[in-house]
């Protein structure tokens, strides 16, 4: 099996934390391929900024999404997710969709830990989408930038703690989601200090990943993400030009 993970990001640091969290959870024989923006933001931080990943997702799918089983997006707000899904013929997970989906397997309500107090609506607004708001404790953001987690390790994994903390004690979260492409790899090495289960989105969405290309579900016909099929968009690359013609 074959999965291709798609970071939006222009920080090939936060590709390089994405790939050593899926190899950690993949299968054995599962090849990962791991690829990195070529324009757009350092790190997503604003509306702004994820509506340019989107155009930034959809090329990258594009060009790498051939002979792959699976997609998973390595940017925790699921950038592009349902557009993805239209133009691509093999299943397409997004890391927080898919921690969401597996926190609800663990706790009746679960929290989440993100960079920055701009983000926590953002991602309220993400989980009011994926029709999972009752299931929320709370979102805790912290006052260090994704950048920090690897200039100052120490620093942002004692502030996820704390957060993670005031989730559990504070508003009753019985597992805790961290949502943030960077923090990669920090659940399994930060959970002897936390009393719920930490959550890691892209190990999640890897699990998840596999788990649909496995199943070999058809791809629907008819319906909002069905093929796009003959549409013309111009400017772009070829390679995402043919997909939303139907030539992939």
């Amino acid at each position: 099996m074959k999965l291709l993970l798609v970071n939006p990001n222009t920080t090939q640091a936060v590709t390089d934390a994405v790939q050593a969290a899926a190899r950690a959870a993949a299968s054995p024989g599962t090849e990962l391929k791991a690829v990195t923006g070529r324009f757009g933001p350092l790190v997503i931080g604003s509306r702004a900024e994820n509506a340019i990943a989107q155009h930034g997702v959809l090329e990258l799918v594009a060009q790498h999404a051939g002979g792959c089983d699976a997609v998973v997006l390595a940017v925790s707000l699921d950038t592009g997710l349902w557009a993805c899904r239209e133009l691509l013929p093999m299943p397409v997970i997004g890391m927080t969709e898919a921690g969401l989906l597996l926190g609800c397997t663990v706790g009746t309500r679960f929290g989440i830990v993100t960079y920055g107090r701009r983000m926590g609506p953002l991602y309220r607004e993400l989980v009011e989408s994926h029709g999972l708001a009752s299931r929320l404790a709370g979102i805790a953001t912290l006052d260090v930038t994704p950048e920090q987690t690897f200039s100052d390790p120490q620093i942002v994994r004692a502030a996820v703690v704390d957060a993670a903390r005031r989730l559990v004690d504070g508003d009753g979260a019985e597992a805790v989601l961290l949502a943030g492409a960077a923090m990669a790899t920090l659940a399994a090495g930060l959970q002897a200090a936390v009393d719920v289960p930490l959550l890691d989105g892209v190990a999640c969405a890897v699990a998840l990943a596999e788990a649909r290309a496995g199943l070999k579900l058809p791809r629907a016909r008819s319906g909002s993400v069905s093929p796009t099929g003959g549409r013309t968009v111009v400017g772009v690359s070829s390679a995402l030009g043919a997909l939303f013609a139907g030539g992939r």
